[in-house]
């Protein structure tokens, strides 16, 4: 089990056991590791005690981060990567296809892929010369299936397969950076029609840390009718977290489905929540999580 299965293990755990609120302990035993080593794990991939991490899941909390996002999310819309929170975002930098690139599949282009350890799980990661084309989530040790999703997108596209180059890639677009360095700076190729594209742009201006929801961001286009049609294409995003759809969340505060599951989703929105510095806080000894 790694340090992610260990994580969601814990959430799922949560998820019968909160009312009882569970202490650490008893978290340990879920993970299968003693509270010492559990307490350092977790410590070690989240940033802040389990206690803190999973406070940030907490429906009242991730409401209250929906009400402060109205003016965060409108200041990033407006200035572009500015604010706190961007300093641990990704600048990526989004290339679309042309409608011939889309038409003939792929044909003559090189992708690139391999499979590679993130902090939430096996993903598979994949690129052209013109930027990181897919990156998906491995579920019950599928690779087949995940590799299927990207002969899709691309079935007439040349595979190449360097887990190496994942893994260079994943350290890129997960490993944490102290506040005074650079931000990474990624190149994306997408296929997607006009309006997935106005979508997937926007959600990049979801500043790290943050919450939107569906009709927020339907409003950021200027759709404010099409609420479910974003949700749709947010829901076909083919490059997750670096084109960060985790982010957007249910009127009401549950963080709701994602394509990669809702525990990896809710490990993600709480790793990135996490890193804001408001997350260290005093509280009881006792862990109130009622999961999101």
């Amino acid at each position: 089990m790694n340090d992610y299965e260990r994580v969601a293990t814990v959430i799922r755990f949560l998820d019968r056991h909160h009312t009882d609120q569970p202490d650490l302990n008893e978290l340990a035993a879920a993970a299968g590791l003693s509270p010492f080593h559990f307490h350092r794990l977790f410590s070690a991939w989240a940033g802040v005690t389990p206690k803190d991490f999973l406070q940030c899941l907490t429906l009242e909390h991730v409401k209250q981060l929906l009400l402060e996002g109205n003016n965060v999310f409108d200041a990033a819309l407006n200035a572009g990567l500015s604010g706190p929170g961007r300093l641990h975002d990704l600048c990526v930098t989004l290339e679309a296809a042309s409608p011939g690139e889309m038409k003939n599949g792929g044909a003559g282009m090189q992708i690139d892929y391999g499979f590679a350890r993130t902090p939430f799980g096996e993903a598979l990661i994949a690129e052209t010369e013109r930027g990181i084309c897919h990156l998906s989530f491995i579920q019950e040790e599928d690779r087949d299936g995940v590799r299927d999703l990207l002969t899709e997108q691309w079935p007439k596209a040349k595979l190449h397969r360097s887990d190496q180059r994942a893994a260079e890639l994943s350290n890129q677009i997960f490993v944490r950076r102290p506040q005074n360095e650079s931000r990474p700076s990624l190149r994306a190729f997408v296929r997607g029609t006009p309006f997935q594209l106005r979508v997937w742009r926007a959600l990049l201006n979801v500043p790290s840390g943050s919450l939107t929801t569906y009709g927020r961001l339907s409003a950021a286009i200027n759709q404010p009718g099409a609420a479910r049609a974003v949700g749709t294409a947010v829901g076909a995003n083919p490059i997750s977290f670096v084109i960060p759809c985790h982010r957007v969340i249910r009127e009401t505060g549950v963080l709701g489905n994602y394509g990669g599951g809702r525990i990896r989703k809710r490990a993600m929105v709480g790793w990135e929540l996490s890193l804001r510095d408001s997350i260290g806080r005093s509280g009881t000894d006792r862990i109130r999580a009622t999961a999101a």
